[in-house]
């Protein structure tokens, strides 16, 4: 059995999806690794790392040669998938939403592809959750890339010379990037404020010491799936949730928007008028730039300047601490593969029934057999 781990085609992509304590335990399991040449230089991982750990170093082609499984951070290109063998399993980030033509290529190659954003949120898959281990690190980072751009102090600071006041920080959406961007702003001294749909998340807020901001009214109680995500909101709430929102970003100094919706564009939040009522020098950090924003004027890949407000609108914000990043991934991706292999033999013995495999596969034996997507990827 051969595990292979090319370099990602992505020139923005930093991360990786093995690490030197990945391939161990990958050899532990009695797979063969093969590791790309420089595939980790962007997360600080040289190839002697890899070389020492057991795995094979080796060119793009060589690397993926008669693979059985290939392990990256985002979906194969078709130049890429040229190069594997039919009947190969992938595991990565698909982004299979909107995607139909992937699809239809990853079937067309005969792979087995499986989607690491798709993990069913259970006890079992916590350790695969790459949602969370991900979306916890962009958290950080926009504090972090919010500070760097802000250009005062953020915690309260009493000086023989005066008082330096704390900065405001807003966050919008309070998932796990929200969650960790509360708790980051919080350890820096700032005083921190956060919103969300979801009636749960108000005690989450509180319990990080950040005061709780919404129209808590009966659709509010309402406003959250089975599977712990936000449900889209009526026009109604929508209109008096902003109308909150829009007084009390006014007084911000940083807002750090996070909300997204599977398989849906990410909501406005806010508004040009919202953005233009904030105090010069101000920064807003939008996390869901990738999927259109929460906010408006956000440009992808770049700060954008609404007067004098800075709205960062950073890609792959994970890839920002590509170390930290690419350590928790690779874990999240060897938590599942494993789950292939019968440890007592040592053999690959993947379970087709089993209930993390249904809920991750896309194609398979040529077509697209993801209930979400079947039909899509048809030829």
């Amino acid at each position: 059995m051969k595990i292979a781990v090319p370099a990602e085609a992505d020139k923005l992509e930093t991360r990786v999806a093995a690490t030197p304590e990945t391939v161990k335990k990958f050899k532990g399991l009695g797979a063969e690794v093969s590791v790309q040449a420089g595939a980790g230089a962007a997360s600080r991982i040289p190839d002697a790392d890899y070389a020492a750990a057991g795995a094979t170093v080796a060119d793009a082609r060589e690397t993926v040669r008669d693979a059985d499984i290939i392990l990256k951070v985002r979906r194969p290109d078709a130049s890429e998938m040229q190069a594997y063998k039919p009947g190969a399993i992938v595991v990565a980030i698909m982004d299979p939403y909107g995607n139909d033509s992937a699809l239809k290529a990853l079937a067309d190659a005969k792979l087995a592809a499986f989607a690491m954003e798709l993990m069913p949120r259970i006890t079992r898959a916590q350790s695969m959750d790459v949602l969370s281990s991900q979306a916890n690190l962009a958290g950080y980072q926009a504090v972090i890339d919010a500070a760097d751009n802000y250009d005062r102090a953020l915690p309260m600071m009493m000086t023989a010379a005066g008082t330096v006041p704390a900065a405001r920080v807003f966050v919008m959406g309070a998932g796990v990037a929200g969650l960790q961007a509360i708790a980051t702003a919080r350890r820096l001294g700032a005083v921190v404020t956060a919103t969300d749909v979801r009636p749960a998340a108000k005690e989450q807020v509180e319990s990080l010491g950040a005061k709780f901001v919404a129209v808590e009214d009966e659709e509010f109680k309402q406003a959250e799936t089975a599977a712990g995500y936000a449900k889209p909101m009526s026009a109604e709430y929508q209109a008096k949730q902003a109308a909150l929102v829009a007084e009390h970003i006014k007084k911000q100094d940083i807002v750090i928007t996070t909300a997204l919706i599977p398989g849906r564009p990410a909501p406005k939040l806010v508004s040009a008028v919202m953005v233009a009522s904030m105090k010069p020098g101000s920064v807003l950090v939008d996390l869901a730039v990738e999927r259109g924003g929460n906010v408006e004027g956000a440009k992808a890949g770049e700060i954008a300047k609404a007067g004098d407000v800075k709205i960062i609108g950073f890609l792959n914000v994970p890839g920002r601490i590509a170390a930290s990043a690419s350590a928790l991934y690779a874990r999240n991706l060897y938590n599942f593969v494993e789950t292939f292999f019968d440890k007592t033999s040592k053999a690959f013995a993947i379970n087709w029934d089993d209930e993390l495999v249904k809920a991750t596969v896309l194609t398979r034996d040529g077509a697209v057999v993801h209930p979400s997507f079947a039909g899509k990827g048809a030829s």
